[in-house]
């Protein structure tokens, strides 16, 4: 037995399926706020994916744990997630699993693990250019250089981004926090990034016993992946209840690269900052 390296676990994005018509992965995540393993089969780019989730958890440092609580399918001819008809809640123990690992290559690129069926699984490591910005942050080395690549990436294929809704964790960002945790929580340095449809963002952290600062504001497109940002209404909430706070805030947001899973942004100060999507509907 070996244990699993910390670093493989983040964003790593395995081909198990060779010559099909289809393809499958295994994404895995544990040194997020939100631990998961995700298989997605991948139809075409032209179809779309089937995606199912599970909440994972490591036990003795080579087994992890986990339990599938989600899935949709994402069509490219669709603009929103279909839910996958499984009631994972009413399974129970059938919804639980464990995979242990048999071998890790020294590379890394190469995993053989065993699952609580008795299956054995010969996973190969893809590397995609935003899973070696996400193991960049993870080891704090060649940071720049795959936030390089990503942005060049992009330019080449012509896209222009775009700021898409839904929930955004911060993973990373170029300005060293403050010991005012208010500052950084106002500069959005830390916590989550709420995009809503109707040009609503929200900063929302969590401080401690239950409570959050939260900061609501909107903002306008102005340009090409260029938007004007105006953040006025801040509070401490604490369950139902928000004391507000006499804060403001006003930035401009250039989106360098964005896709449904992440993003990449400059923001006040000209600070980079790299976001994981983390709601359900991807």
């Amino acid at each position: 037995m070996m244990c699993l390296n910390v670093a493989f676990h983040i964003a790593l994005s395995e081909n198990l399926c060779r010559g099909c018509f289809f393809s499958v992965f295994q994404e895995i995540y544990l040194r997020t706020n939100d631990p998961r393993v995700c298989n997605i089969v991948s139809f075409s780019d032209a179809i779309g994916e089937l995606k199912v989730e599970a909440a994972a958890s490591i036990e003795d440092g080579k087994r992890i744990l986990f339990r599938f609580d989600r899935a949709a399918f994402s069509f490219k001819f669709l603009p929103f997630k279909v839910p996958y008809p499984v009631p994972f809640r009413l399974l129970g123990d059938e919804a639980k699993g464990w995979l242990d690992t048999t071998y890790l290559s020294s590379s890394g690129n190469l995993h053989i693990s065993k699952g609580n069926k008795g299956t054995t699984f010969v996973l190969q490591k893809q590397t995609e250019p935003r899973q070696r910005l996400l193991t960049a942050i993870s080891s704090g080395k060649g940071i720049k250089e795959a936030i390089d690549e990503l942005i060049s990436l992009k330019q080449n294929i012509g896209q222009e981004p775009e700021l898409e809704d839904g929930e955004w964790q911060m993973m990373w960002n170029s300005q060293t926090v403050t010991d005012s945790w208010i500052e950084n929580a106002v500069n959005g340095l830390m916590g989550k990034q709420i995009i809503r449809k109707n040009g609503g963002i929200k900063f929302l952290v969590d401080i401690l016993l239950g409570l959050k600062f939260s900061m609501s504001g909107n903002f306008v497109k102005t340009g090409s992946g260029v938007y004007d940002v105006t953040m006025d209404d801040a509070a401490i909430i604490g369950g139902p209840f928000g004391y507000p706070l006499e804060l403001k805030n006003n930035f401009i947001l250039e989106l360098l690269y964005s896709d449904e899973k992440l993003r990449v942004s400059r923001g006040i100060n000209n600070v980079i900052f790299v976001h994981v999507r983390t709601d359900a509907l991807r």
